[in-house]
Formats: C-alpha cells, structure tokens, sequence
C-alpha cells in the first residue's frame, strides 16, 4: 500500500472476474448506498481477466458515473491479486470490499460502518446463507478450521463485504491466496477486528467460481503459512526515546550502519 494520505471519505473495491451481467445493478445499488451516506466516495472495480463483456460494461459504467473507476489485470491472478491492486488505489479513509456476484447487498454496508467504532476492520457475517449445500458445508468446514487454527475470534472470512480502515492496509503485503486470513493479517499488525450480521442473497445471474475442490488442498497450505507467520509474528512498542533519537533520521532497512573506529 501507498502512504498517501486519504482524499476521500470511502473506497469501495469490487474484484469481478466474468461478471458483466451483474456490474450494471451492482453500480446501481452501491451507488445508491454510498450516495445516502452524504459523504464523498469511489468505486473501484478490478477486471481480473475476465474473458466475457466485463470490460465493455465497466467502461459504460464509467461514462454513466465518473466516480467509478476500473483496472483490467492482463491475466487472471485470482481475488487476492485483485483486492491487492483495488487497495494499492484506493483513496478513502475506508476501504470498503464487496463481491461483484450481487450476493452481498450494498445495503448493508452502513451496518458495517455503523459497527466500525473504535475498530479498524469490521467483516461481514452471513446469516442465512443463500448457496448450494455443498458450498456452506466446505465453507464451514474451513470456517471452523481456520477460526481454531488462528484463533482470529471470526466466523466468516469468505463474506467478501467488509470494512477495512486505510490505515490498516498499508502495511498489508497480500500473497496468493491471502484474502481468505485478511481479519488476522490485519490482527498481526496490531488492529483492532470484529464482525456483524448481514444479509446474503442467492445469486441471480452469471456461474459461481468457487467450489470444494479450490476450497481444500490451497486453502489448507495458506493456513498453515499464515499461522506460521503469527507464531513468528513480534509486535514491539517504544517505551521511551533519548534526546538524540527523537531528532535523528530514520534510515532506511537497506542502509548499513557503520561500525566505530
């Protein structure tokens, strides 16, 4: 992430991969929900390699509302990537996730923001899920395993919909895959993270891409990385500085220092 200081008061990043028959409402909805808020906003869509009329779409969508913004990745590198490049964009004071598949409804995310408070990332929490059976089984298989794992105190990172403050982010560097375990990376660096209820609906156009065979073998990798990551993880604080240290420059990890004499 860029330490740009935020210009705006929300960044809605939206990664679609073949969903050019759900952006046109999708637009209509967050746009909808973000203009009720009376706050200023951006949409920001990450076309990862789609291969249907994604492309053709966002840039209709774009000439309907200028606060709508799109990046087209040159291959499909998967959601990770996608919400990577949307971040490094991004130039609310909130970031805000949300799925192109129209499962999440844009109308919940004043709850999201109303549960921020004193947090710095709130997550989505389906209830009444809205999706074929085996898809809830593997993703409460996952669910359980990953919450007993990393004991990140979440239900379900899957939900796309959550509420990220910019802060939190720019230390983030997302790796394949990594947008499954975002509550405890976003935890290993000192945040604040909690989750609410919300609303899911069934999907009403386009195919899913998720199943139980992506939702094994790469998922159980990452998992063990990231809980490697936590049980190295240290977290210092500075107790106190000397006269010389608060005034001398800060230099940076590649330069060497100099032995005396």
């Amino acid at each position: 992430m860029e330490t740009n200081r935020p210009l705006l008061a929300y960044s809605v990043v939206v990664p679609a991969h073949n969903e050019a028959e759900n952006l046109p409402q999708l637009a209509a909805d967050l746009r909808e929900t973000m203009q009720s808020l009376g706050r200023s906003y951006e949409i920001i869509v990450i076309d990862d390699g789609s291969t249907d009329d994604t492309a053709s779409v966002l840039r209709e969508l774009q000439e309907l509302d200028c606060r709508l913004r799109y990046v087209r990745l040159d291959g499909n590198y998967g959601q990770s990537a996608a919400f990577d490049a949307g971040f490094r964009m991004a130039r609310g004071e909130v970031v805000i996730t949300i799925d192109a598949d129209g499962q999440n409804p844009p109308s919940e995310i004043p709850r999201l923001l109303e549960a921020l408070g004193d947090y710095d990332m709130v997550c989505g929490w389906r209830r009444g899920r809205q999706d074929h059976w085996t898809k809830r089984l593997a993703s409460k298989f996952a669910n359980t395993l990953r919450r007993r794992v990393l004991d990140d105190g979440i239900h379900d990172t899957g939900c796309s919909l959550k509420a990220i403050r910019h802060h939190a982010l720019q230390r983030l560097k997302l790796f394949h895959g990594m947008h499954r375990f975002l509550p405890a990376l976003v935890q290993m660096e000192g945040f604040q993270v909690t989750e609410v209820r919300v609303a899911h609906q069934p999907r009403i156009r386009g195919k899913s891409h998720y199943g139980i065979t992506n939702r094994m073998l790469g998922p159980l990798m990452d998992l063990l990385v990231v809980y490697w990551m936590k049980q190295r993880c240290r977290r210092w604080r500075i107790l106190s500085l000397s006269d010389a240290a608060q005034t001398a420059p800060v230099l940076p990890i590649s330069t060497p220092l100099r032995k005396a004499g």
